[in-house]
């Protein structure tokens, strides 16, 4: 195989590798690029490419992780993973381990662990490479390594989520979500959220965002209730579609143009937490962007309208 034929074989790994430890698509991107270029610019081949590109892509990714910290405590509201629709990467035999660490639950408890404890987590729980293989890619020790595991595993394990729900239960409590949410059904949508259901916005003081984050079914459904109605007057569309593997949608104007994604996490017949992704820095490998600030002042334009009183 030639060099370029390796690299495109194992991309989609290291993609996800990246991403799992970054939270960024864009960023993920740049650190895959970066690993090709190194590669390509080595004149000897490794005795394993795998393992030398993923050593190269966990590198770079920690790199960036550390510079991206400083970013994110200065970030206006609620920072949540740029939103993925499909992870590139399948490993039958890992299905589920891959699934529930590409979740936004997931990836914002990683964002506890320090650098290093991040990428020895995503390696070998998620990857299962072996400790020498994770040593060797952040250029530790192995026992140094088993010690970043278990404080990364106490970590994630204090807050980690399960979603035991099976797919086809999760997407008819979606599907029944999306469609009072479409009729701005407010008791119907109460019924399906948890009595501590969170709805939490990301627009990263970049465009309109529903809440920094609002608590409570009843307080979500009516707000759920009052504003997508509206959306939908002006032509917005919703597209169903798996968000960083829960069941979510994406929201796009009359021009097909990307507005914002949401994501639902499903606990025991009900949804627990709802994420929107709002900020267009985060959108833009989703297509188009749209003007959200444009549709906001629409939205406020139609309800003026309605409620002006007729002569």
């Amino acid at each position: 195989m030639s060099k370029v034929e390796e690299f495109e074989e194992l991309r989609p790994l290291l993609f996800s590798i990246a991403y799992r430890i970054l939270g960024s698509v864009g960023e993920a991107e740049d650190a895959v690029q970066e690993t090709w270029l190194r590669f390509d610019g080595s004149s000897a081949r490794p005795a394993s490419t795998k393992a030398f590109l993923s050593t190269t892509v966990t590198r770079i990714s920690i790199d960036v992780l550390r510079s991206a910290r400083v970013r994110r405590e200065e970030y206006v509201g609620p920072w949540l993973p740029e939103p993925l629709l499909g992870d590139p990467y399948e490993d039958p035999a890992r299905s589920v381990e891959l699934a529930d660490s590409v979740s936004m639950a997931a990836l914002l408890l990683l964002e506890r662990l320090s650098p290093l404890e991040r990428a020895v987590f995503v390696l070998r729980e998620v990857f299962a490479f072996g400790f020498d293989e994770v040593a060797a890619a952040v250029g530790r020790s192995e026992a140094a390594c088993r010690q970043l595991l278990v404080r990364a595993r106490g970590h994630m394990a204090a807050g980690r989520p399960r979603f035991a729900a099976d797919r086809r239960e999760r997407q008819e409590l979606a599907t029944r979500f999306f469609d009072a949410l479409k009729n701005g059904d407010v008791g119907e949508l109460q019924t399906l959220l948890a009595a501590d259901v969170q709805l939490v916005g990301d627009g990263g003081g970049k465009a309109p965002q529903l809440a920094k984050g609002v608590m409570g079914a009843q307080n979500v459904a009516r707000l759920l209730g009052t504003v997508f109605p509206w959306l939908f007057r002006i032509d917005v569309t919703c597209q169903p579609h798996e968000v960083n593997g829960q069941p979510g949608a994406v929201f796009r104007d009359r021009d097909g143009k990307v507005i914002h994604t949401l994501a639902l996490d499903v606990l025991d017949g009900r949804i627990q937490t709802i994420r929107t992704v709002v900020n267009p820095d985060k959108l833009g490998h989703l297509g188009p962007v749209a003007d959200a600030w444009a549709l906001d002042r629409e939205v406020k334009q139609a309800r003026r309208q309605w409620n002006r009183p007729e002569k």
